[in-house]
């Protein structure tokens, strides 16, 4: 059954939002390369730095959410997208690590409110919600390998103050699409929506159900997201200067007339790429594999992946690019595990407010792995930080056990229900 007129007009509308976002999310550690060369700091510095703008993405998730409920699903995507783009005009004309932080901060404030404000209008909109929810997965990982493409390409050519100001021109044109898509955003669900967009959670509503959510297994999974957002946001800020530094990229000989190419960043798009493979193939995954036992898997092999780094980096170029590779692929594979969690572990009745606490955890409490990861790779070496990282994955393989040996029995779950079946 193909897609009709509204779930299409919905669809284009949250896939140019979903890889809008992880566009410019995905493009600031590329820039971070070039901060750190241009201003006189330290990485422990501009790794609390890059936090705050980075947890704004995550904290405002939840109040996002609410936003959604009370103005609109449609009205605060297209401030979503002006937001970010005016955010990045900040960025191109920073001329201090202060300036730099302000952008950011407003980045992250911005960007914040897409993912709950996004999902609700496909959970409430879409009619063949499963095909737009693909579609809205594929977009988001597109954004997420073109984001940084885009930007150490222009950098090659381009001032990086220029090239921020280049990479907000797509989130300008998706604005003004936005305002001219016309699409019914409750289609899906008329009948069971008596309220208007006006009637938001009250405060003691909001608490009830908050306590009637983490009443349940939902506690669990909600651990699980938040360590796996401080392994995802740890690696991937630090990454691209890791490699910058590796003796085997920074000996290789560029051809002449191309000489402002840099390797690393295209390893690290390169990992993003084959990301796009691991998210695809974890969500057919999720039909065959009990989300726990996935969880457990991906974990563990994680937490050896980031133990690999620490021999892997003193070899040549083609170790490094293979494990890259293979990191890039589990690293997303495991997204739609947890998503498919939070899913089944979510009560019904508090479906949409888990949206909101999903991303808290996932990009909000993830972040701080932004700083420690900054202060350990200032302070201390790349062994260290490699170790903290495995660390964590092992910290996300034992939440994973205590919930493959039904830690959820424990815990209220007569409210919860298996969200395949409305999925």
């Amino acid at each position: 059954m193909g897609l009709n007129a509204n779930d299409r007009a919905i669809a284009s509308f949250t896939m140019a939002g979903h890889a809008l976002v992880h566009w410019f999310e995905t493009s600031i550690p590329i820039f971070l390369v070039v901060w750190l060369a241009e201003f006189d700091v330290g990485v422990a510095l501009f790794g609390i730095v890059v936090a705050l703008g980075y947890a704004p993405f995550g904290i405002g998730a939840l109040p996002g959410g609410i936003l959604a409920d009370r103005y609109g699903t449609k009205r605060l995507i297209v401030l979503c997208l002006g937001g970010m783009s005016a955010a990045f005009l900040v960025l191109s004309l920073a001329t201090s690590i202060y300036a730099i932080a302000i952008g950011l901060v407003l980045w992250g404030a911005a960007a914040s409110v897409y993912h709950p404000a996004g999902l609700a209008l496909i959970s409430t909109g879409v009619e063949e919600r499963g095909t737009v929810f693909a579609w809205h997965g594929i977009a988001g990982n597109a954004g997420i390998a073109l984001g940084p493409f885009v930007a150490a390409t222009l950098l090659i050519f381009l001032e990086w103050s220029l090239v921020a100001a280049v990479l907000a021109v797509p989130g300008v044109i998706a604005v003004l699409y936005g305002l001219s898509a016309e699409f019914n955003p409750t289609a899906a669900v008329e009948e069971d929506v008596d309220a208007g967009p006006d009637e938001a959670l009250s405060l003691s509503e909001f608490v009830s159900n908050s306590r009637a959510l983490f009443a349940s297994a939902f506690a669990v999974i909600f651990l699980i997201v938040a360590v796996e957002g401080l392994y995802y946001r740890g690696m991937l800020t630090y990454l691209p200067e890791i490699l910058h530094g590796l003796a085997a990229i920074e000996g290789l000989v560029v051809p002449a007339g191309l000489e402002g190419i840099e390797p690393a960043d295209y390893i690290y798009v390169g990992l993003l790429v084959v990301g796009m493979g691991g998210q695809y193939v974890g969500g057919k995954l999720t039909d065959r594999i009990a989300p726990a036992r996935g969880l457990l898997a991906i974990f563990a092999v994680l937490a050896v992946l980031a133990l690999a780094f620490v021999p892997v980096t003193g070899m040549g170029l083609a170790a490094i690019a293979v494990l890259c590779g293979v990191f890039g692929f589990f690293l997303f594979a495991i997204q739609p595990f947890y998503q498919n969690a939070v899913a089944v572990y979510t009560p019904a009745d508090t479906r949409g407010l888990s949206y909101g606490y999903t991303y808290l955890g996932e990009f909000g409490l993830g972040s701080a792995s932004i700083a420690i990861g900054g202060f350990v790779l200032g302070e201390w070496s790349l062994t260290a930080f490699f170790g903290m990282i495995a660390a964590v994955a092992i910290t996300g393989a034992l939440i994973s056990v205590a919930l493959l040996a039904g830690l959820d029995r424990f815990i209220d779950t007569d409210r919860s229900v298996n969200a395949n079946a409305d999925d």
